[in-house]
C-alpha cells in the first residue's frame, strides 16, 4: 500500500510541474509579443519626436472638420457634401509643410478642372435626350477619367503633378454621375468645391501654425550631416587600415551585406550615397513654402543643395572604394603600411577637416574663404605624392622586405627633400641602392635553404588569399621557377598600398568640385560673408 502511494506521488507530480511552466510560457508568449511592440514602437517615437507631432496634427485637423458634421447647425448649412472635407484632409495632409502645400495645389488644381470638364460635358448631355445622354456620359469618363488622364499624367514632365491627374480621375466621375442622378451638375459641382476648400484650408492651417516641420529645414540638416557622415568615414577607413596590425577579413556573406558592425561611419556614408531621392524630394517640397526661419528670402536655391549633394556623393565614392581596399583578400604588409603612415595619416585628416568646415559653413550659412585649408590639403597630399614616388622600390618586386614583419620599416619622413634638386639627388642614390641591394637579395635568396623558403612563402600567405597548392609540392622541390612567381605574389600585395593611397588621393582632387559648389550655394543663397 505504502508502495503504491508512493509510486502514485511520484508518478503524478511530474505532469502537474510539466503543465506549470507550459502554461506559464504559454502566459508568457501571448504578453511578449505586446510588450515588444510597446518597446519597439517607443524607440521609434523617441528617434523621432516629430513622428509623434505630425500624428496628433492629423488627428486635430480630422477632428476641426469633423465637428462640421457633429455640429447640427453647421451640417444644415454644408449637408452631406462635407464629407469631402475629410477625405481632402487625408489626402492633402503631409509630414511637411511644402508637402502639404504641393497636395493641395494638386487637390485644387485637379478638383477644379474635373468640376470644369463635368460641368460642360454633363449640360451637353442633358441636350442629347434621354437615351443618348447615358451613352455621352460612359463614354466621357471612359475617354476623359480614363484613357486620356491616364496616358498624360505617364509623361515625364507632368510626373510631379501625378496627384493631380488622380484627382481628376476620381473627381470627375464623382460629379458627373452624381450630377445625372440629380438633374443639376452645377450645383453638385460646387458643393464638392466648397467642401474641398473648407478642407484644404483646415489641412494647411494646422500644418503651419501647429509645430510646423518645414521640408527646407530638413534638408539643410541632412545636407550637414552627409558631410560630417563622409569625413568620419574617410577618418574611420584609414584608421584601421593604419592601426590594425593584422586586418581581420569579413566572411564573404557580411561583405555582400555590408554588414560591418564596428564601423558606424561606413554605414552613415553609404546612407549618404542613397540620399539622392530623399534630397531631390526635400528641395521639391521646400520650393511650396514661404519665406520662414533662417530662409526669409523669396525663390531660395533649394536645387543648389541638390547640386551639392551630387558632388558629395561623387567624393563619398571614393571613400567607398577605400573601404573596398580596407576589406580586400589581398593585403600590403603591415610593415610597409606603417611605413607611409604618418603622409597617409596627415593627408586624411586635412581632407576630413575640410570637408566638415564646409558642412559647418553650410549649418551656420556662412560664406568663408577656404585657401588656407586647400593649401593644407594639398601640400600633404603632394608630400604623400613625394614619398610614394621616392620610395616606390618598396613596391616592386625587386625590393624584399625584412623577414620580421612586425617590426615597421624606418620612418620616410625625415628623408623628404625640400628642393627639386635634392629629388634628382636622392632619386640617383635610390637608384644606385636600390640595384645593389636586389642583386645581394637575388643571389641570396638562390642561395637559401628549403626551410627558409617555406618559413617565408608561410608569412607571405598571410597577406595573400592562401592556395590550396604550394608550389613546392607542384615541383618536388626547390626550383629556380619558383622565385618570380614569389616576387609577383610579394608585389601584388605590396601594389594594396599604392591603391589605397591614390584613391585617397583622388578624393582630395575631387574636394576642389565640392569646394566651388558649395561657394556656388553660398553665392546664391546669399550666405554673410565672413573672412577667415
Amino acid at each position: 500500500m505504502n508502495g503504491k502511494k508512493g509510486s502514485v506521488e511520484i508518478d503524478i507530480p511530474p505532469p502537474n510541474k510539466a503543465k506549470q511552466p507550459e502554461d506559464g510560457n504559454k502566459s508568457g508568449f501571448q504578453g511578449f509579443p505586446c510588450k515588444a511592440w510597446i518597446w519597439s514602437a517607443w524607440e521609434f517615437c523617441k528617434d523621432d519626436v516629430d513622428r509623434v507631432i505630425f500624428s496628433f496634427k492629423v488627428g486635430l485637423a480630422v477632428l476641426l472638420v469633423s465637428l462640421l458634421i457633429l455640429l447640427r447647425g453647421a451640417y444644415e448649412i454644408f449637408g452631406t457634401n462635407i464629407i469631402w472635407s475629410i477625405i481632402t484632409v487625408a489626402i492633402m495632409f503631409e509630414y511637411t509643410v511644402g508637402e502639404t502645400f504641393n497636395r493641395g495645389f494638386n487637390r485644387a488644381l485637379g478638383s477644379l478642372l474635373a468640376a470644369i470638364l463635368a460641368i460642360a460635358v454633363g449640360e451637353l448631355a442633358q441636350l442629347t435626350g434621354r437615351i443618348a445622354e447615358p451613352i455621352i456620359i460612359g463614354l466621357s469618363i471612359f475617354l476623359i477619367a480614363g484613357a486620356i488622364t491616364s496616358f498624360v499624367k505617364l509623361w515625364p514632365s507632368l510626373v510631379p503633378y501625378e496627384h493631380g491627374f488622380r484627382v481628376i480621375i476620381f473627381t470627375y466621375c464623382f460629379i458627373i454621375v452624381s450630377g445625372y442622378r440629380m438633374g443639376n451638375p452645377i450645383r453638385t459641382s460646387m458643393d464638392r468645391l466648397y467642401s474641398i476648400a473648407i478642407g484644404g484650408f483646415v489641412a494647411a492651417f494646422v500644418n503651419v501654425l501647429v509645430f510646423p516641420m518645414w521640408a527646407g529645414e530638413q534638408l539643410h540638416e541632412e545636407l550637414v550631416n552627409s558631410f560630417n557622415s563622409l569625413a568620419d568615414s574617410l577618418e574611420e577607413c584609414v584608421k584601421k587600415y593604419l592601426e590594425d596590425e593584422e586586418l581581420n577579413q569579413a566572411e564573404f556573406s557580411e561583405k555582400v551585406m555590408d554588414e560591418f558592425p564596428d564601423e558606424p561611419a561606413y554605414r552613415k556614408c553609404r546612407t549618404t550615397l542613397n540620399s539622392s531621392a530623399k534630397l531631390e524630394s526635400l528641395a521639391d517640397a521646400s520650393k511650396w513654402e514661404p519665406p520662414h526661419g533662417r530662409f526669409r528670402n523669396f525663390f531660395y536655391p533649394w536645387s543648389e543643395y541638390v547640386k551639392v549633394g551630387a558632388v558629395l556623393r561623387y567624393c563619398a565614392y571614393e571613400v567607398m572604394a577605400l573601404h573596398g581596399v580596407l576589406h580586400s583578400e589581398i593585403q600590403a604588409p603591415y610593415n610597409l603600411r606603417i611605413a607611409f603612415q604618418s603622409e597617409i595619416q596627415d593627408a586624411a585628416n586635412q581632407a576630413a577637416e575640410l570637408v566638415r568646415s564646409l558642412g559647418k559653413d553650410i549649418w551656420n550659412m556662412k560664406r568663408s574663404l577656404k585657401t588656407s585649408l586647400l593649401n593644407r590639403v594639398h601640400s600633404s597630399t603632394e608630400r604623400l605624392q613625394r614619398v610614394i614616388d621616392m620610395h616606390s622600390y618598396l613596391l616592386t618586386p625587386h625590393y624584399d622586405l625584412p623577414d620580421n614583419s612586425s617590426n615597421p620599416l624606418p620612418k620616410l619622413s625625415h628623408v623628404l627633400p625640400t628642393t627639386p634638386y635634392d629629388v634628382l639627388d636622392q632619386e640617383d642614390d635610390v637608384c644606385s641602392t636600390n640595384h645593389e641591394k636586389s642583386s645581394n637579395h637575388l643571389t641570396q635568396n638562390l642561395t637559401e635553404s628549403y626551410y627558409e623558403m617555406m618559413r617565408k612563402q608561410s608569412r607571405r600567405l598571410n597577406s595573400w588569399p592562401s592556395s590550396e597548392v604550394d608550389p613546392f609540392e607542384k615541383g618536388g622541390g626547390f626550383r629556380i621557377g619558383i622565385l618570380p612567381q614569389m616576387r609577383a605574389v610579394k608585389s601584388t600585395a605590396a601594389l594594396s598600398l599604392t591603391t589605397f593611397t591614390s584613391l585617397l588621393i583622388e578624393f582630395v582632387i575631387r574636394l576642389d568640385h565640392l569646394v566651388e559648389a558649395v561657394d556656388e550655394l553660398s553665392k546664391m543663397a546669399k550666405f554673410k560673408h565672413e573672412d577667415l
